[in-house]
């Protein structure tokens, strides 16, 4: 069980979020993807993330969209969803979905950064579906014991 801002993942989520990773990875031919929480906890990694040093990576660009929220806030922007940081070998394309977790593509010059964002959209839709369906699952009930009354509590202790 993984607990991602304030909700909670159960494994099978977890396994249709590392589905859409290992399917962005082979359909963008990306390096790496790795799927953050805004806390900078990995959720999933896909292609050749085992490689990479993926828990400095990981808190790294949560602390980059914390940043980039920092200026969107100044800018009276909204939000900045998307990032885009070109290197001489790798370049990284960073996505925020349902504003709580960021989809990071590390790629090189297998593919294009045209591609990556194609296929970025695509996974991007369907996380949003998977993390919607887990936000429904994760409502508060309703709380049984509101009806209760402290009189109530003490009559079952004074029988």
């Amino acid at each position: 069980m993984l607990h991602a801002q304030a909700a909670v993942m159960y494994e099978d989520e977890v396994r249709k979020v590392q589905e859409v990773a290992d399917q962005l990875a082979q359909d963008s031919r990306s390096r790496a993807i790795l799927v953050v929480d805004k806390n900078g906890q990995l959720i999933a990694a896909a292609g050749a993330a085992s490689e990479l040093d993926t828990t400095s990576l990981s808190s790294l660009v949560a602390g980059n969209v914390a940043a980039t929220g920092g200026i969107a806030t100044l800018i009276e922007e909204e939000e900045v969803t998307g990032q885009f940081h070109e290197g001489k070998g790798i370049s990284i394309h960073l996505t925020l979905v349902a504003r709580r977790i960021i989809l990071v593509v590390l790629f090189d010059k297998n593919t294009t950064h045209g591609l990556v964002r194609l296929r970025v959209k695509k996974a991007t839709e369907a996380l949003e579906v998977i993390f919607e369906e887990m936000s429904k699952k994760t409502q508060p009930q309703s709380n049984v014991f509101a009806e209760i009354t402290d009189a109530d509590i003490d009559n079952l202790f004074n029988d």
